[in-house]
């Protein structure tokens, strides 16, 4: 398996909406990071879905090599 693309160092902070689906982009070459826009269709990364909890703020990986994908683990850190 190829290496993401990792758009940035640290993770995206995005406020959720309790029950909402979200679809965070695992190939990192979306052009609406952290979410899927499509691009991974010439890969072999798909998205990963999360569905919110509860409504309020979640950070989502930003270097795509989190191991809790698709929340940030600092693991862009030791980048």
């Amino acid at each position: 398996m190829s290496e993401p693309d990792s758009p940035q160092q640290a993770p995206y902070a995005i406020e959720v909406e309790e029950g909402k689906n979200y679809f965070w982009c695992s190939c990192g070459k979306s052009s609406k990071q952290p979410f899927c826009d499509g691009s991974h269709k010439e890969t072999e990364f798909t998205p990963v879905k999360y569905t919110a909890e509860k409504d309020g703020k979640v950070f989502f990986c930003g270097c795509k090599v989190s191991k809790n994908q698709p929340l940030c683990d600092g693991s862009h850190k030791d980048l």
